[in-house]
């Protein structure tokens, strides 16, 4: 398992690293067009609850395709690799990194403060236990959790961003970097008796 964390981990670089440019551009744009505070706020609460929904997807489905289980056994390792991994990514870690930074930011529990989002990883459960043939490019996931966590930044943090640009790039990568990779694979698979063989990311995808 550690060996395949570490492949995971060296593959996802290069994905992680250009998700993190787009967010860094995007962030420029904010600040240069003087975007007010609520847009990224309703951003952030358009693409948070979407990377809940297809981590969910992900996560149920990559676990049930090598192993049958039990529909709770699906719900409990969905929403804890969804929930769980995509506040982490979403919240917490740039709440974090913010702070680091000494800026203003405020802290928010998604899943908690906007209770429906539950039912989004639920949806999604239920699609990867019961339809495990849709094809999900990786890439997709990467942008949507590093687009989340940006706008959770600007949404509600507030600092002079243009010279601390460099380091917010960090954290956008760091932010997906890691919980990525353990949601999609590494997570599902912690619970597998026998680890199977899967693709790169370049060809990894949900199918049966």
């Amino acid at each position: 398992m550690v060996k395949r964390i570490a492949h995971e981990l060296k593959e996802h670089l290069p994905f992680t690293a250009l998700g993190a440019l787009t967010g860094i551009i995007i962030m420029v744009i904010i600040v240069l067009g003087n975007v007010p505070s609520h847009i990224s706020q309703t951003v952030f609460y358009t693409l948070h609850p979407l990377h809940v929904l297809l981590s969910a997807l992900v996560t149920t489905a990559m676990y049930v395709r090598y192993r049958k289980a039990k529909f709770w056994v699906a719900i409990l390792i969905g929403w804890t690799g969804s929930i769980g991994i995509a506040t982490i990514s979403d919240a917490i870690i740039p709440y974090l990194g913010g702070s680091l930074l000494h800026a203003q930011m405020e802290f928010h529990v998604p899943f908690i403060e906007e209770w429906w989002i539950n039912f989004l990883a639920l949806g999604g459960i239920a699609i990867g236990y019961w339809k495990q043939t849709t094809k999900i490019p990786h890439f997709g996931h990467v942008l949507l959790s590093t687009w989340a966590s940006l706008f959770y930044i600007m949404a509600f943090g507030k600092a002079e961003w243009i010279p601390l640009l460099p380091f917010i790039f960090l954290f956008l990568f760091l932010a997906v970097w890691l919980p990525c990779c353990l949601s999609d694979i590494v997570y599902p698979l912690l619970f597998l008796r026998k680890e199977p063989e899967l693709p790169s990311p370049e060809r990894r995808e949900i199918a049966s």
